[in-house]
């Protein structure tokens, strides 16, 4: 794709999966033609949303071999790298690039864990990933209640100046610590994309400035999302703050305490909407209860999304 810019919304897709917890790529393949029909920037496969993490090393590699199939080039595709350690992480990373993914989403490492942390371990580690494969890298700022890590300017700026850096998904969901990061990028020198992973508070992070967002909630309330963005580009406040209502109102559904649940309630959501066959999701997490779906569906129709499917599917 040359010199890869990434912007507007790139959902981290979620993973349909079989009633034995394996990947369901038939499905996979239906709700991605289904993704393609709105306006994206792109697709984050086997993410934390598409439980990337639980998948084994052939199964990454099987799902994204799918996706790029079904893409076939329309869009770029950012592969999740959930390792533990460098050289793990360089095997994923080559893995993602022979598969045919554009760019690796870089998922924080318990290494990453120390207080302080030396700005040479995060630095070391991702400039290995693009020495080693070539492949661009977004980097990711996660809240540690995720298993993330927040990173300092300092190391933010270091880690920026690796050439292969093209992009930071910035999801510590803490508005302050948010501005706090868009200064920082915003001062380089050279342009990095400015991704947000908060889906908290999405249409706020649009009004605050950045490129696009790339979220789990973008797999619901998809063309709401893109209209969103797009009215807030255009200078349409008002049009924007209408959709943002809407948007709230499922980003505070999916992501209701407990947040692990997320997924599950994405998956149950989908499946309310005639897109997935099932809600499964590989253990350790669980299906929601009676009470859970109920309040997804509420949110679903309250936002306008189960009238909107009906009305696309005419």
């Amino acid at each position: 794709m040359g010199s890869l810019k990434l912007q507007g919304i790139i959902p981290a897709v979620a993973l349909p999966m079989g009633v034995d917890a394996k990947p369901d790529l038939e499905t996979l393949e239906s709700y991605l033609k289904w993704l393609l029909s709105f306006r994206l920037g792109g697709l984050a496969i086997n993410a934390d949303t598409g439980e990337g993490p639980h998948l084994h090393r052939h199964e990454r590699i099987s799902v994204l071999r799918k996706v790029v199939e079904v893409v076939g080039g329309r869009l770029p595709i950012i592969a999740g790298i959930n390792a533990r350690f460098t050289e793990e992480a360089i095997e994923e990373a080559k893995d993602a690039k022979r598969a045919g993914a554009d760019a690796v989403l870089v998922f924080p490492i318990p290494a990453f864990a120390s207080s302080p942390l030396p700005p040479e371990i995060p630095y070391e580690y991702h400039s290995a990933i693009f020495e080693e494969t070539g492949i661009p890298i977004v980097l990711f700022q996660l809240q540690p209640a995720l298993g993330g890590v927040l990173y300092e300017p300092e190391t933010l700026r270091l880690l920026c100046e690796i050439e292969g850096v093209i992009a930071l998904k910035e999801a510590s969901f803490d508005a302050l610590r948010y501005l706090q990061v868009l200064r920082t990028i915003r001062s380089l020198e050279r342009p990095i994309s400015i991704l947000t992973g908060n889906d908290n508070f999405i249409f706020e992070s649009f009004l605050l400035g950045c490129d696009g967002g790339l979220l789990g909630l973008s797999n619901v309330g998809v063309d709401l999302q893109v209209e969103m963005f797009e009215a807030l580009r255009k200078g349409d406040l008002q049009k924007a703050l209408a959709l943002r209502e809407r948007v709230q109102i499922l980003a505070d559904a999916i992501f209701a305490p407990p947040v692990v649940d997320y997924r599950a309630r994405i998956k149950e959501a989908l499946f309310m909407m005639g897109i997935f066959k099932n809600a499964m999701v590989r253990p350790p997490l669980r299906p929601l209860g009676d009470l859970e779906r109920s309040r997804i569906k509420e949110a679903l129709k309250k936002a306008g999304v189960l009238r909107l499917q009906k009305e696309k599917e005419k």
